[in-house]
């Protein structure tokens, strides 16, 4: 395909019949020949008289130039122009395909996957050997690629994901660099940031062949770590460039009292036309702020724009209980002096009689110097800490001197005690303090610094039974347990066998007292653990997240050491998410504070190129209908000249001409429209929703493309092939049924459009809403939780899970089950009267008298269905036969489904045949 610039044309020998135009114009020009002006005296006998019809005696130059380009148009319309031509020259030779596959490439994805398809069509059409590496990735087999059949890398897209880390550049130039690899060249799918080790592998790669970077234009957006400042929650919103105004948006998610995970705060960020960062404040209540779970940029789908939280967000609220009432002049050695001063700045405390603590709700529960209580407080306090409670206890004399815990064990002390002799300055004292041994590996204490002038001059003792060494948390240097714990229920009973003031030890006075009080989770860290406090721990990941910020289950991956999580750089090793150490939690999160980002900045010379090439436009209509249009002037200006424009026909009919001429240059747009609204009205159509998700739109078309296709085959109705329509702008009420699958990427529709969705849903239409996730609403999935938003302003009638006998389970199949690519999650419609009860002899209620107008699921059912160009079916379902059963069900259920939008409610019209038959008898 020849071209100029980016338009190409298919024929471009036609663009020589141009050349002729000049020849034309003299040919026109001279021909007629002009006549010849002779003056006869009798001419003077004519004066006077007037001719009403006239003739030129040449063709004006501005009629010649409509005609001109008139023909200029034609020619060039059959040369076959297209806008944006996909012109290519033949790859040779092997061809590696490179993607960052970072959080950065999260958020086009689709548009990724799309242009790594086409690339390795491509491929396929040369006969070229392609090698596809995600760059997050360690290389494997010391750095060799492995090239194969471009197909075989086709049948792999789907399972490719990005990761929600920075690319792994250094490595895989190191490796490269030493391994023994043919020529190729590189297509380096990039996300567009600068990160370490981006110009090493830049070279290694340029060394071995031709580089051609493909970079996404889309805004990259990312969160630093939030944090608390004067009693606010603030995060930071930063880009890699200031390119301009741009407002986002942050929601702060979390349990609601109910346990259902919602946006507990919105807030918006503001960017100026040059900012590269932005910060958000949130004024919360400490109940509300203690349960945020995570921070999120609305309408980002990646890691980088999402923030877990870990224990220095949570400001808990702990109780305070000590013995006896203290004066004023004694408050430096009230047993509650020193616990006011570590747990004030990090803690919210309360103080008042254990009924009124208890119910307040505390986080924890602290006893200092509490001997014992009556057996309704125990009970109290006993059921608390089962519940979920942490009672934090101190020795002191009024504990020392009480009998619990002596010849059995007390359900609120950890372990038995030591009878007799436990008095201050009895059994218990030593002629020189004691100081801490250090802290064995498997204590939440482990790899503090113990300052050598801490020591402990009394404790009461823990009686040596066998379960004491499972339960000791700290000793003295005797192994003396000092600190002792045990569960209880849900909760945790805590033991600090000295007291919370220095009447017994200076423990109190060093800084290691609060620290273990942050280890116990009694108090929270403002600032993030260093390596030296973490390091020798080992910290379990409880929720790791994925490159496009969804949390998973990753108790499965390892633990991994207290130093690498400190370092807080994400990696194959250390995901981001959430990190536990007996009751401690930590989040690690993909942008570190301080961090910034930056576009990657590519050597001169550099072959780079848009990620999305812009699609083929045919401009041969566009051109013949402005070739119309001249001619249609030539004809009005033909007319003017000759003078034949003077009556009124002539002028109707110039106006009619005039109206073709402007028709035509709209005629594609008009006719297109009206054809797509007449082929729906006069046939069956099934529609989806379009979302914005370029690959989700297409598998809804595909879906419905194969359910259409299973319902021409198996029924009378013939449905034509599925469009997608805008809620803003197309007419639904053209359409029977519309498939809607959730995406959390969708923007909520306008008001206008959910007035247009209410008023299909009112006149007989029904809409599926899929949520695609097995896991159905209120879960709190991203899709569940885009659904609710949706739902909440839409006129959804009650509803309920598909009943047994329901007419969705015998409009066309026999049914129970309703799977999709998913077979679990539960099938909603709208609830039967109150007033439908079963009728003697007939196996089924009449449930109401029409179409349900909403089913809701999350089994992604045009999954199930979709099928490919040549009819084979497009992603996965299940394993083996069963997995093929389980399509066919889900095939039968979308039969069924359309036949009940078609034919209503008539399988429940039995329910009538008693009485029409009594009426039939008489």
């Amino acid at each position: 395909m020849a071209g100029l610039g980016t338009i190409g044309f298919l024929s471009p020998w036609l663009l020589l019949a141009l050349a002729a135009l000049p020849v034309l114009w003299w040919l026109l020009r001279a021909v007629p020949p002009a006549p010849l002006r002779v003056r006869f005296p009798a001419v003077t006998l004519l004066l006077g008289l007037k001719d009403t019809e006239t003739t030129p005696d040449r063709t004006p130059w501005w009629l010649l130039l409509l005609r001109m380009l008139a023909l200029a148009a034609v020619i060039v319309g059959f040369a076959g122009p297209v806008l944006n031509p996909q012109d290519r020259a033949a790859g040779r030779g092997p061809l590696l395909i490179a993607l960052d596959g970072s959080w950065a490439s999260a958020r086009d994805w689709n548009a990724r996957q799309q242009r790594l398809t086409s690339i390795l069509r491509e491929a396929r059409l040369d006969g070229r050997p392609t090698s596809v590496v995600l760059l997050t990735e360690m290389p494997r087999d010391q750095g060799r690629l492995e090239f194969s059949a471009a197909d075989v890398w086709e049948n792999r897209i789907e399972a490719l994901v990005p990761n929600a880390w920075e690319p792994q550049y250094g490595v895989w130039a190191k490796s490269m660099a030493s391994a023994e690899n043919e020529p190729f060249e590189t297509l380096w799918l990039s996300d567009g940031l600068d990160h370490k080790g981006r110009a090493a592998l830049y070279d290694v790669l340029s060394s071995v062949g031709d580089v051609t970077v493909l970079q996404g234009d889309r805004e990259v957006f990312a969160l630093r770590p939030a944090l608390v400042e004067d009693g606010n929650l603030v995060t930071t919103v930063i880009r890699p460039r200031g390119s301009g105004e741009a407002a986002v948006r942050i929601n702060l998610t979390g349990p609601d009292p109910a346990g259902i995970t919602r946006v507990l705060s919105s807030n918006e960020g503001r960017f100026g036309q040059r900012d590269r960062e932005a910060s958000v404040v949130f004024d919360l209540p400490s109940e509300l702020r203690n349960r945020v779970r995570s921070v999120s940029v609305e309408g980002v789908r990646s890691a980088g724009s999402v923030l877990v939280t870990d224990d220095s967000l949570q400001r808990r609220k702990v109780a305070l209980l000590a013995s006896g009432q203290q004066q004023e002049t004694v408050d430096l050695v009230s047993p509650l002096h020193f616990l006011r001063k570590a747990l004030v700045p990090t803690a919210d405390v309360i103080e008042a009689p254990l009924g009124d603590l208890l119910d307040a709700s505390p986080d924890v529960l602290v006893f200092a110097d509490i001997g014992d209580l009556n057996d309704i407080e125990t009970e109290a306090v006993v059921e608390w800490v089962e519940q979920g409670g942490m009672l934090l206890r101190f020795a002191g004399p009024h504990l020392a001197a009480s009998e619990i815990g002596l010849r059995e064990e007390h359900p609120l002390l950890p372990t038995r005690l030591r009878a007799g002799g436990r008095s201050v300055g009895g059994a218990m004292s030593w002629g020189a303090p004691k100081g801490l041994r250090a802290f064995d590996r498997d204590s939440p204490f482990f790899g503090l610094k113990i300052p050598d002038d801490v020591s402990v001059e009394s404790q009461v003792l823990a009686q040596p039974d066998p379960n004491l060494s499972d339960r000791v948390l700290a000793m003295l240097e005797d192994g003396t347990p000092l600190v002792t714990a045990k569960d209880l229920g849900l909760g945790r009973v805590v033991l600090f066998q000295t007291t919370a003031n220095t009447d017994w030890t200076n423990l109190p006075l060093s800084g290691l007292f609060v620290q273990m009080l942050e280890r116990l989770a009694v108090s929270t860290a403002t600032v993030r653990p260093d390596a030296a406090d973490l390091e020798g721990q080992v910290w379990t990941p409880e929720k790791v997240m994925d490159g496009f910020g969804v949390l998973r289950d990753g108790k499965a991956l390892g633990g991994i050491d207290g130093a690498v999580l400190a370092e807080g750089i994400v990696g194959p090793q250390a995901r981001p998410g959430i990190y536990a150490n007996g009751d401690r939690r930590i989040a690690l999160n993909v942008i570190a504070d301080g961090q910034e980002l930056s576009v990657a900045d590519w050597p001169a010379g550099t072959d780079l190129r848009p990620l999305l090439r812009s699609e083929e436009t045919p401009l041969k209509p566009w051109f013949l209908a402005a070739a119309i249009a001249l001619l249609s002037l030539d004809v009005l200006g033909t007319l003017w000249v000759a003078g034949r424009l003077k009556s009124a026909g002539a002028v109707r009919a110039a106006g009619f001409v005039l109206a073709v001429a402007l028709a035509s240059l709209s005629t594609d747009r008009v006719s297109a429209d009206d054809e797509a609204a007449l082929m729906a009205a006069n046939n069956t159509v099934l529609a989806y929703v379009l979302t914005g998700d370029e690959r989700l739109d297409e598998t809804s078309r595909a879906g419905l493309l194969g359910l259409s296709t299973e319902l021409f085959r198996r029924t009378s109705i013939e449905p034509i092939e599925p469009v997608g329509i805008a809620l803003e702008s197309d007419e639904l009420a053209l359409y029977p049924f519309i498939y809607w699958p959730m995406s959390e990427t969708q923007a909520l529709p306008s008001d206008a459009a959910i007035e247009r969705v209410n008023t299909y849903l009112r006149t007989g239409g029904m809409i599926m809403f899929d949520t695609r996730d097995a896991n159905l609403g209120g879960s709190g999935t991203a899709n569940g939780r885009k659904l609710q938003q949706i739902a909440a302003r839409l006129n959804v009638p009650p509803l309920e899970q598909v009943p047994p006998d329901h007419v969705l389970t015998r409009s066309f199949y026999l049914l129970q089950d309703y799977p999709g690519r998913y077979a679990n999650a539960p099938v909603w419609v709208e609830a039967a009267p109150p007033d439908a009860e079963q009728v003697e002899g007939v196996p089924f209620r009449n449930l109401n008298d029409g179409v349900t107008p909403v089913i809701i699921g999350g089994n992604d059912w045009a999954s199930a269905w979709a099928i490919d160009s040549r009819g084979n079916f497009m992603f996965p379902v299940g394993r083996g036969f069963a997995g093929e059963r389980q399509r066919e069900i889900s095939l039968r259920f979308g039969i069924n489904l359309i036949m009940h939008v078609m034919t209503g409610n008539y399988k429940s019209d039995q329910v009538h045949v008693p009485a029409l038959l009594n009426r039939l008898g008489q």
